[in-house]
């Protein structure tokens, strides 16, 4: 495996819930939703600058952000720049903080925050409309199925252990029944190939493609085809922002919108070497995650951008437009949470009242492939 191979498999697969729940959820409210300042005179100030945090680093996952900044979307939109912060986690704690007024985060961690701690979050939009979660497994280990995790050892990260004990309940099965042994193995899946593990909870768009380009024949069992459907890369501002701050969230949303288009209308080459671009101006700063990583290796962002338009792109985004979250899926989405244990409802989760505005006006947005 290649050393940005090997690198890629300490992803945190943006889910440092530990973190997160340690947030002090008062901080929320005692700071003002720290939008950005505006230029000061003239008639039409704009929007200013805001912060996005990302929930990794800059790869091919915020491919969409990268196209709004270079073809102009963000300026088109009136911001004098939309910063994108690497993370790793999923911003909720920067959200809560004032540290950012937009967080590309995971209905995961933000459910297990507003259902444990009350936090005042809403998530606007959601660019993947099934989670990336696998278990990946390789040739010979038999998992193909939920019923095939019977008897196995399964890795996985501690901020994933709920998710996959979800995914057990879900599928009627039980760890305290000895269905399955869960061995903690946070960033390390050298174990599936050394044979220490049978499988490992991972990303389809991150380990379960390193695996596959290191020549490894690669299963994969998608939380998302089995029983867990949730959304993710989400939108997500708290509750002050959301109503503080309508028109800059819509004319940013509009910009998101268009970036993503391009990843769907412009050659996969083109992409790979904006997203290169931008990883390697992010991996010059020395005090970034990004300068530990070395070089991205071209052929993984280039499949992992094809996993990623399986993930994002649906028969209701081709209907309703990139980033919307419809009904259903919001409605799985809640019921996901609640197999891992978090009951909120889809009110106190999702406000897609910005999205339904965009498209309203704009309909012409929602054809996002030639």
């Amino acid at each position: 495996m290649s050393t940005s191979g090997s690198r890629a498999l300490l992803r945190t697969s943006g889910r440092c819930r530990a973190v997160v729940l340690a947030v002090v959820i008062s901080v929320a409210t005692t700071l003002a939703a720290c939008g950005s300042e505006p230029d000061g005179g003239g008639s039409d100030p704009g929007f200013g600058t805001v912060s996005m945090h990302y929930s990794w680093i800059k790869d091919e996952d915020y491919a969409g952000q990268f196209y709004a900044e270079d073809k102009g979307y963000y300026e088109e939109a009136d911001f004098d720049a939309v910063n994108g912060i690497s993370g790793p986690g999923e911003g909720v704690a920067q959200l809560l903080s004032g540290k950012v007024q937009v967080a590309i985060s995971d209905a995961a961690a933000v459910g297990s925050v507003i259902a444990e701690q009350d936090a005042k979050l809403k998530i606007i939009g959601a660019t993947l409309q099934k989670n990336p979660l696998t278990i990946v497994s390789l040739e010979g280990a038999g998992i193909a199925t939920p019923a095939d995790l019977v008897g196995k050892r399964i890795g996985v990260r501690d901020a994933d252990i709920d998710i996959l004990r979800a995914l057990l309940a879900a599928n009627g099965l039980e760890e305290q029944k000895n269905d399955i042994t869960i061995v903690p193995a946070e960033f390390d899946a050298r174990p599936l190939v050394d044979g220490g593990l049978d499988g490992f909870v991972a990303e389809l768009t991150d380990e379960s493609i390193i695996f596959e380009l290191a020549g490894h024949e690669v299963k994969d069992l998608p939380f998302a085809d089995n029983g867990l459907p949730y959304v993710a890369q989400t939108y997500t501002v708290t509750d002050q922002y959301l109503a503080e701050n309508r028109d800059l969230l819509e004319a940013l949303l509009i910009a998101e919108i268009k970036g993503w288009t391009e990843t769907f209308r412009n050659p996969g080459d083109e992409v790979v070497e904006v997203v290169t671009t931008h990883f390697e101006e992010a991996a010059g700063d020395s005090d970034g995650l990004e300068a530990s990583f070395g070089e991205l290796d071209p052929a993984k962002v280039e499949r992992g951008l094809e996993v990623s338009q399986q993930l994002i792109s649906t028969p209701e985004t081709e209907k309703n437009g990139l980033l919307t979250i419809s009904a259903e899926r919001q409605q799985q989405t809640i019921d996901s949470l609640a197999a891992a244990g978090w009951e909120v409802s889809a009110e106190d989760l999702f406000d897609t009242s910005i999205l339904d505005e965009i498209y309203a006006e704009h309909p012409e947005l929602k054809a996002y492939r030639k």
